[in-house]
């Protein structure tokens, strides 16, 4: 049986990835149910979990840092890709270069 939070977090997850392949919303549910997010609502574990796995399943965010950009740098390069993702999935919510915090 589901938790509470393992219910919240599967419908903020349907909320913001509607059209997400299966086993990217598997890994990204998994994510936000991660210790370091479980004080955070479900709906901000969600979209951490969401950027950070685009950032470093479908972007070359982690060739980035290997070639010895920092990690402002690197994600700063590497926003476009994971916003092109994110509108291929029609997720309700994109990241915005003007947001210093994103």
């Amino acid at each position: 049986m589901a938790t509470a939070r393992q219910i919240a977090i599967g419908k903020a997850l349907t909320a913001l990835l509607p059209l997400a392949p299966y086993a990217d919303t598997e890994a990204i549910r998994a994510e936000a149910g991660a210790r370091h997010l479980k004080p955070l609502p479900p709906a901000i574990a969600i979209w951490l979990a969401t950027v950070a796995h685009v950032r470093h399943r479908h972007t070359d965010y982690d060739e980035l840092l290997a070639e010895g950009y920092d990690r402002d740098a690197a994600r700063f390069f590497v926003l476009d890709a994971i916003n092109e993702v994110l509108t291929r999935w029609r997720a309700t919510r994109l990241l915005d270069p003007d947001d210093p915090d994103q």
